[in-house]
């Protein structure tokens, strides 16, 4: 299955493209990931790319596609693949959607996690990170996995916080982009929506992001 994932920061859109890998032992491929990967290994594009971010602008299209066509092409991909952040407007949706096709990679299921704002918000300013173990999980707004008498629920270690998760601005700017429905992440989700309503061969999946790990990844794997 080759599938796009769409959901905020905060919705446990990682957690639940961990699963999807583990289960169908198709790599999850974030878009941050492949540019790191071409700078990297020095490759024209990544070279090209790099000029851009090192001015401090966006990467435009024509360079971040065929980065992504070459990393879908490569042999793991071969029973399927897992594509997380990218696209996020509607035109790059346009364009990614033609380029795949030209490419014979076929598109078989866009996921989304629907997710309230500010229970996004709320989740990722929540996370506390056991300094023993990282995957520990802990966060005071998850009653699940809230922290015990301000320690690690798991082992009782000491918490800590990732300065980025406390930065509300920073949070608020990547959230903009991502609930934006006329030219942001979501109206990219939303032309693969009404790709899927109009009988285009994709299947669009939407899953409640509000209950715990295991609902939700129980939720995905009954509509897969």
């Amino acid at each position: 299955m080759n599938i796009l994932f769409f959901g905020p920061n905060g919705s446990g859109k990682g957690t639940q493209g961990a699963i999807l890998k583990d289960k169908y032992k198709t790599p999850h491929i974030e878009s941050g990931a492949i540019f790191r990967e071409n700078i990297s290994k020095g490759t024209e594009l990544g070279a090209k790319a790099k000029a851009y971010i090192d001015r401090g602008d966006l990467v435009p299209d024509d360079i971040t596609i065929p980065m992504i066509l070459d990393r879908l092409k490569q042999a793991d991909c071969k029973n399927g693949w897992l594509l997380d952040g990218f696209p996020r407007n509607k035109n790059q949706a346009i364009k990614l959607d033609e380029a795949l096709k030209a490419a014979g990679l076929g598109l078989d299921i866009v996921i989304e996690i629907i997710l309230d704002r500010e229970i996004a918000k709320n989740r990722i300013m929540g996370r506390r990170l056991c300094v023993k173990d990282n995957n520990h999980p802990n966060n005071i707004f998850i009653d699940a996995i809230m922290p015990k008498d301000g320690k690690c629920r798991v082992c009782g270690s000491e918490l800590k916080t990732r300065a980025d998760d406390q930065d509300e601005t920073a949070i608020n700017k990547r959230h903009d982009i991502y609930y934006n429905t006329i030219d942001g992440t979501l109206a990219s989700a939303y032309y693969f929506k009404e790709l899927a309503a109009s009988g285009k061969g994709i299947r669009y999946i939407t899953l409640d992001g509000k209950p715990g790990v295991k609902e939700v990844a129980a939720e995905l794997m009954s509509k897969l």
